[in-house]
């Protein structure tokens, strides 16, 4: 069996359905399903168990035939600002099933972000090393979480200590795709904006505050989900692989031609207005993010990057303009 943690999520829900697709039915999906209507992304799934996170450790204790862990959940708001519960849901959960894989010599792929690489000063190479993680300065709780257990995973690794047979930690960037709808404030662009334009509404961009850049020219690496899934289900599958892997386009776009695409998609007239910043996020805010994939290549990944017209005219098409909005 395969186990999937945040198995009801954005990310998660996706992988439990491409396994599923592939005619995999033995997955175990670990989540809380809460009351956001989480479960509709579960809903055409076979899964063989629905295990609550403070009921895994538990559950884990003497089971035998795991094939893989992998693992999605955390708390993913970039505003989450409780310490404690994000160190315990983000951290040590983590920190718990590394010990359990390793101990079990079990695969271990986990979500890593590139909320990690802070302002972007030091690039964004994925470099796996001590020294060049420890360069890193998250600007937000969640992204110093996960920059937190890329750290031991590391120290583990450079002081010679055993870790899972695979133990693959992946820096996801700015993903977008179906089974989105339950993240509210933390949905992608294009999922928030698709309603409102759909009602033929303007849709609303940050104008810039930094010199050189136009009003929606700021650079995300936008990814659609499905690429995303490609990746951690072919580390699950692969064998042998101790690192920590950029998952993005590897192409910068601008957050006006995201949503210029999804007009189009919808045949609309592109409706955009630059709207101010507000003053507590300029000092945060990334003008630039582009995942550099040579390290992915480097291990043996050869599928092709979903183009952003591409993606966001599936998503849109497939998705959002059905009755059915759920993969």
């Amino acid at each position: 069996m395969i186990i999937v943690t945040g198995a009801a999520g954005f990310i998660g829900s996706n992988i439990v359905a491409e396994l599923n697709e592939g005619g995999d039915r033995d997955v175990v999906a670990c989540d809380w399903l809460g009351a956001e209507g989480k479960w509709l992304n579960l809903r055409k799934r076979i899964l063989r168990d629905v295990v609550p996170p403070e009921e895994l450790p538990s559950w884990l204790s003497g089971r035998k035939g795991v094939r893989a862990i992998i693992h999605m959940g955390a708390n993913s708001s970039t505003f989450a600002a409780n310490g404690d519960e994000v160190m315990r849901t983000n951290f040590r959960a983590s920190l718990s099933l590394l010990d359990w894989c390793t101990k079990t010599e079990t695969p271990f792929v986990y979500a890593s972000s590139a909320a990690t690489y802070g302002d972007g000063e030091q690039g964004f190479d994925d470099d796996p090393s001590l020294a060049a993680l420890a360069k890193l300065a998250p600007l937000n709780l969640y992204g110093w979480s996960k920059h937190l257990f890329d750290l031991e995973v590391a120290n583990r690794r450079e002081r010679g200590e055993k870790l899972p047979p695979a133990c693959v930690g992946l820096k996801f960037f700015n993903v977008y795709g179906p089974n989105e709808h339950h993240k509210g404030a933390m949905m992608s662009v294009v999922n928030k904006s698709y309603a409102p334009a759909s009602r033929g509404e303007t849709i609303r961009l940050f104008k810039s505050h930094r010199e050189g850049i136009e009003d929606g020219a700021q650079l995300r690496d936008f990814v659609y989900v499905r690429d995303v899934v490609d990746v951690a289900l072919w580390f699950a599958r692969r064998g042998a692989d101790v690192g920590l892997y950029n998952v993005g386009s590897g192409k910068a776009r601008a957050f006006r031609d995201l949503i210029g695409t999804m007009f189009d998609a919808m045949g609309r007239e592109r409706k955009i207005e630059y709207v101010e910043m507000p003053v507590e996020l300029r000092d945060k805010y990334q003008y630039f993010t582009q995942a550099s994939l040579n390290r992915l290549r480097a291990a043996g990944y050869n599928g092709a990057m979903t183009e952003l017209e591409d993606g966001v005219h599936h998503f849109v098409r497939t998705y959002l303009s059905q009755p059915d909005i759920y993969r």
